[in-house]
């Protein structure tokens, strides 16, 4: 089955793998079939294996070593005679790595017997290991992550001991970092590892399945159908369908690549500016990842750190992921209606006759999502769905056959080559990182560097993600920053949810003991309302020993676990905006060179497109968007919906008509209005009241003259 929508060229994280030793008439054929064998014995080991963990991690290892040498040179050459050689020393080092793992697998064991010391094989594949992952990283992410790898590898045994202050750090023998790096099944077979081997993978499979079925016309089919009525319609399609897109692509570049090259022509036609249509899909692609249900391998890694449900975390990112989508698509109607947007298509298509041609490829998300609210495992889930996959594709006109069944494998493996090498390097930095409490470090200089304060902590997390971001894939960017970051956000957001019990005078009894302990001249202040200043300095005068056992005492678990998701969450969003922020945005990049446009001037576009990536996670701190009840969420939605349209039309200039400088100021301060966490209904509804009447005064001053498609 080839469709138009065939992504066999694409990989799953940011930096691109070449693929023409693919195109060798013998080793095309030996990856096709190494691929399937490693797809295959996945599914197997997430659904009916019971491997170990260790196992799986270092058969992982080496199956994505080997695949990496195979497919990514060591150097590029164009003399015959030089490719020959480095051909045959990358055959020979992904044999190592197959090596490597066959070593543990087959001595571990001889290693404990010996009390854990290691003899010369040990050192010597241990070595191997940690050399073959880093130049296997370095291939395929460039130098920063195995460069940043090495320096946290000799942080340990070396040069920890010269620093002095905060970051000293006595140091261990290079045996035992070798040991946690590798054999111990912490470091590069750590918990990165198995959720690469586990969630990641399983999902990256699902989502190819899905691509080879024809899920991919399916989903621009239903944007323009959609969408396509609307003012703005190629930009909205646009928007809608990276959305859908990104739901299983896991992936900003390859949405970019695959919807990009049907939407950017369209938007063009229509008579969006191309810069603007090129930043239009990088910033709808790059929400891809902060839709659920795989949301680029985030939500799998926050289930780890979080230790919450997966199913509650796609459950609480759905409406924010949407609020973003609908952020990016207020610069598309605010464009549309500045620029004349024309018809692209007199008749497109009806969304009645899109489902009954496509419909089937609804069926395995609905199989997903129902075996998961059945509390199945998210890998057994996955496994359910890609059989439900070719199932639903014989209810179509182009049922899949075992040929596209196996290039459906190859390709989830394909695109997994690269996330793969990189969270197993990530391994080694997040071991060094909880091995040495360096992230317990980091979290109290944050702190001390915020002076205590929620909005700077989260200016330095944005800052601190853009720089990493600059050399890191998303991911690996998220997994560094919410190991370093993530507890000092914790405990901020869930003292601000303490300060408001002391204001309200509704601290509980338990919670009152700690103060009779830790400040007794304050037992007095604490049964009736308070201002914020005197919250804040009863709140100061626990000592730090106290203050986890005060917020046990104070909050509920369920409080207690929102407000960590709250922290994850904030950091996820924040490490996507080094997909749209210069000077290193490759989704935009990637957008530019389709729309043939400058890549630095549209990445300046696509970051202002995706204002949402630092306006949504302010409300994920500071208001219960996530794990408030019902109610209070779509109450959030409704009126940051609204205020983030008038952010919009005061930072463009423009809402239904040209503003000037004085609207444009009062629109600023309506759209704040709604989105300050001060728990005023009047003054959200005087806000809406206020936006709604300008709009409304807006377009009956400048009507649309045509109907756009």
């Amino acid at each position: 089955m080839n469709t138009p929508s065939d992504l066999s060229s694409i990989r799953d994280e940011d930096a691109p793998v070449s693929n023409e030793r693919e195109q060798h008439p013998i080793l095309s054929k030996v990856f096709y079939g190494l691929a399937i064998i490693i797809a295959l014995w996945h599914i197997y080991t997430n659904t009916l294996g019971t491997v170990s963990e260790l196992w799986n991690s270092v058969i992982h290892f080496a199956a994505f070593g080997l695949l990496a040498a195979l497919t990514i040179p060591a150097i590029r050459t164009t003399r015959q005679s030089t490719g020959r050689v480095v051909l045959a020393v990358d055959i020979l080092l992904g044999l190592a790595a197959v090596s490597c793992a066959l070593y543990l697998m087959l001595f571990e064991n001889n290693l404990y017997a010996r009390g854990v010391v290691f003899n010369g094989w040990d050192w010597f594949f241990s070595i191997l290991a940690v050399a073959l992952i880093l130049e296997f990283a370095r291939r395929a992410t460039g130098w920063f992550i195995p460069t940043l790898a090495f320096v946290a590898l000799t942080y340990v045994p070396v040069w920890g001991a010269w620093v002095s202050g905060m970051f000293h750090f006595p140091g261990l023998t290079w045996e035992t970092t070798l040991y946690r790096s590798f054999i111990a099944g912490e470091g590069m077979l750590g918990s990165i590892a198995n959720i690469s081997w586990s969630f990641v993978f399983m999902f990256i499979l699902f989502g190819a399945f899905l691509i080879k079925s024809g899920a991919g016309d399916f989903i621009i089919d239903i944007a323009k159908a959609v969408a396509g009525r609307f003012i703005g319609g190629p930009g909205l399609v646009a928007v809608f369908s990276s959305g859908l897109m990104g739901s299983v692509s896991g992936s900003s570049v390859a949405n970019t690549v695959s919807t990009g090259v049907i939407t950017i022509p369209l938007m063009r036609k229509a008579g969006f500016p191309a810069k603007f249509a090129a930043g239009v899909e990088a910033a709808a692609s790059t929400g891809g990842q902060l839709m659920p249900p795989i949301m680029g391998a985030g939500a799998f890694i926050m289930a780890s750190y979080t230790q919450l449900p997966y199913l509650t975390i796609i459950a609480y990112a759905a409406l924010p992921a949407l609020l973003y989508f609908l952020s990016v698509a207020m610069f598309v109607r605010v464009e549309a209606r500045r620029s004349g947007v024309q018809k692209v298509e007199e008749n497109p298509p009806k969304v009645i006759d899109v489902f009954k041609k496509g419909w089937h490829c609804l069926l395995p998300i609905a199989v997903l999502v129902t075996a998961l609210i059945y509390g199945f495992t998210p890998t057994y889930s996955a496994g359910i769905a890609i059989i439900s996959v070719i199932v639903a594709s014989w209810l179509s006109s182009n049922p899949m056959n075992l040929k596209d069944v196996m290039d459906s494998l190859v390709l989830g493996t394909r695109n997994m080559v690269t996330t793969a090498i990189l969270l197993l390097t990530v391994g080694l930095i997040v071991n060094v990182v909880s091995t040495t409490g360096i992230g317990n470090t980091f979290s109290l200089l944050v702190t001390d560097w915020a002076g205590g304060s929620l909005f700077i902590t989260i200016v330095l997390i944005a800052l601190a993600s853009l720089i990493l971001g600059m050399g890191l894939p998303v991911t690996a960017a998220y997994i560094v920053l919410a190991t370093l970051s993530a507890p000092a956000l914790y405990v901020l957001i869930a003292e601000s949810q303490l300060l408001s019990l002391l204001m309200s005078g509704q601290l509980p009894q338990q919670a009152q003991a700690i103060f009779m302990l830790a400040a007794p001249d304050a037992m007095s202040l604490l049964s009736a309302p308070m201002d914020t200043e005197t919250a804040q300095s009863l709140l100061a005068a626990v000592p730090p020993d106290f203050k986890t056992t005060l917020l046990q005492q104070a909050l509920s678990p369920h409080a207690l676990g929102m407000a960590l998701l709250s922290a994850h969450m904030i950091i996820f969003w924040l490490s996507q905006d080094s997909n749209v922020t210069p000077p290193v945005c490759l989704t935009a990049f990637a957008a530019a060179a389709i729309a043939k446009t400058p890549p630095m001037a549209t990445g300046f576009t696509a970051w202002k497109i995706s204002k949402g990536l630092y306006i949504i996670p302010v409300l994920f701190a500071y208001t219960s968007f996530i794990g408030g009840s019902n109610i209070e969420i779509i109450k959030i939605f409704f009126f940051a919906l609204f205020g983030i349209y008038a952010l919009v039309a005061a930072m463009e200039g423009y809402l239904e008509h040209p503003l000037n400088l004085f609207l444009r100021a009062v629109l600023a301060v309506i759209g704040l209005s709604m989105l300050w966490p001060h728990g005023l209904l009047l003054i959200d509804l005087a806000g809406l009241i206020a936006f709604l009447a300008m709009f409304a005064w807006s377009y009956k001053t400048n009507p649309p003259k045509l109907q756009a498609a």
